[in-house]
């Protein structure tokens, strides 16, 4: 029974933990160039979550593959992951800067086609269509390299607690799902508060401090890995 109890214990752990890790600063770094276009808070949510499924997805696959061969990922790959993220950071940032200063405070307009309907209007987000639903396909690729980034020091972790297979593969899906709960909870928040409060120049103001944001947490993220990467 202690065992049993120990062992619940730390699958709810891993969902806390998830919830967390959801708000560490290259994560809201990232997301906060894709929110500042929002202006609800279910857009908003909408956005975190697929970044969290992206981060999931990565998780559980590096996961499993490490399960299965029985050891966690190389310091070397883990740092080289880091470093994607680092880059990914300053490309985000450097990218919603010039869409802030180029669209102005309404957006460029973009042509846009649902089946047959074809359409355009501003801030039409590039999606990508899976049977009658759509999921943004930016937020989903962060999530991914998010999510291996994070992969080496998950599965250190579940290697040096959980005892079994099954225990670290329930371990590192719960750790998703707090994931996909955390960043939804953060970015449905800012996505009502831009709804409620953020004019069009605010939120264009928004996006440059945002963008400016990003490229100092890239940088400053990516240094110590490629000091380990050189070393």
């Amino acid at each position: 029974m202690p065992a049993v109890t120990a062992s619940f214990g730390g699958l709810l752990l891993g969902l806390l933990v998830g919830l967390r890790h959801a708000f560490e600063p290259d994560h809201l770094a990232a997301i906060s160039n894709l929110v500042v276009e929002t202006r609800s808070a279910r857009r908003g949510a909408l956005l975190g979550a697929i970044w969290g499924l992206g981060h999931t997805l990565a998780l559980v696959i590096v996961g499993l593959v490490m399960i299965v061969a029985g050891t966690a990922l190389p310091v070397s790959v883990a740092a080289a992951f880091e470093c994607a993220v680092a880059v990914m950071l300053v490309v985000l940032g450097v990218l919603g800067i010039r869409r802030a200063l180029r669209d102005g405070t309404t957006g460029a307009p973009r042509r846009h086609r649902h089946g047959v309907l074809e359409h355009e209007h501003a801030l039409a987000a590039p999606h990508v269509h899976l049977g009658r639903a759509t999921f943004a396909w930016r937020p989903l690729a962060i999530g991914l390299v998010h999510g291996l980034a994070g992969s080496g020091a998950l599965t250190a972790i579940v290697f040096a607690e959980l005892p079994d297979t099954t225990l670290r593969i329930a371990y590192i899906t719960l750790f998703g799902a707090g994931s996909i709960a955390g960043m939804g909870i953060a970015s449905g928040l800012a996505g009502a508060s831009l709804g409620a409060f953020g004019g069009a120049d605010l939120r264009r103001r928004l996006a440059l401090a945002a963008g400016a944001v990003s490229i100092v947490v890239g940088i400053l993220w990516g240094l110590p890995f490629v000091r380990a990467l050189a070393a």
